[in-house]
């Protein structure tokens, strides 16, 4: 019986789907929350209202990288 070896190094790999984004807080805090998203159908930036505990309210959070 004969074994042959296989490399995927000439397969380029897929992108991923999913991609984690920062969701910075427009009250100019400095909080963050970290979440993921699908790139494929939300293809412009999420803006959310969710709770701020620095400036203990509910704002809108933007899209941003993360570093």
């Amino acid at each position: 019986m004969r074994t042959v070896s296989f490399s995927y190094g000439d397969i380029p790999m897929a992108k991923p789907t999913t991609v984690k984004i920062r969701l910075n807080s427009t009250a100019d805090t400095g909080f963050f929350y970290v979440t993921k998203k699908n790139s494929r159908t939300m293809t412009e930036k999420m803006v959310v209202k969710k709770y701020d505990p620095v400036a203990r309210k509910h704002v809108e959070f933007k899209e941003g990288k993360i570093k």
